[in-house]
């Protein structure tokens, strides 16, 4: 249940997801153990029995994040199984969410007590992903939701294969939605939001939907982000740097 992706961090996949009640999605917890020794889970998929005897064994859970407002599928159920685990969330998820519990939202003037080990960036200009990305800095690893997807090739229909070709998310190449592309609402913010992340030190790359890359991250991100940040920023490197994992 538990794929090892560095020191101290793995990854989970959940249950597969229909979009809009149609679009398949395959979907990735990712969980960190702290200095403290507790536990830290982007994203929680649901907790089934297996999957939390799994997470006994590494240690107790302390924190929940949702990182972006329509991942929410895990957070009230892994919530009310560790009532004194910390609730974190994406910066417009409460409001998308009345109901459900959350005790900090993350913006970039939030000092969570995880800051040595995982830095935070609310990525900010567009109207829809309010997400929040992570760095793991022991493993090096780049945590990102639904800001880059790479859809398995092996997973869909040959329509839904189709579809994601045109959206720009599918397989080891794909990159930023195109629907995201589209509706930026100020480019000038979320370009600066980019080159933020970009300046982190990361070589490795988490992401809820599809394939993770470790080694070559980062010039696998500045190439899908070469549409944003200009044809002086467009990488050299192959989509395929490095060693795709699943």
């Amino acid at each position: 249940m538990l794929q090892p992706f560095g020191p101290n961090i793995w990854t989970v996949d959940g249950d597969d997801v229909r979009m809009f009640g149609a679009l398949p999605f395959t979907t990735r917890m990712t969980v960190v153990k702290l200095k403290t020794g507790g536990l830290w889970l982007h994203s929680p998929v649901l907790p089934t029995k297996a999957r939390r005897e799994a997470l006994e064994l590494l240690g107790p859970i302390e924190h929940l994040v949702a990182p972006i407002k329509i991942h929410s599928v895990g957070i009230t159920p892994w919530g009310s199984l560790v009532p004194s685990a910390h609730i974190w969330a994406s910066p417009e998820f409460t409001a998308r969410h009345p109901d459900i519990r959350v005790d900090t939202l993350l913006d970039n003037e939030v000092t969570p007590p995880w800051r040595g080990e995982i830095e935070h960036l609310a990525i900010r200009g567009h109207p829809i992903v309010d997400e929040v990305d992570f760095l793991h800095k022991p493993s090096k690893s780049l945590i990102l939701t639904d800001l880059i997807q790479k859809h398995f090739a092996d997973r869909d229909a040959s329509f839904w294969r189709g579809v994601k070709k045109i959206v720009g998310v599918f397989g080891e190449a794909g990159g930023v939605p195109l629907d995201v592309r589209l509706t930026v609402r100020d480019r000038l913010a979320l370009r600066k939001s980019i080159e933020t992340l970009l300046a982190w030190d990361f070589d490795n790359l988490i992401l809820s939907h599809g394939h993770c890359l470790q080694g070559g991250a980062g010039q696998d991100v500045r190439r899908v982000f070469a549409w944003l940040l200009g044809p002086q920023e467009r990488g050299t490197e192959s989509a395929n740097s490095g060693e795709i994992t699943n």
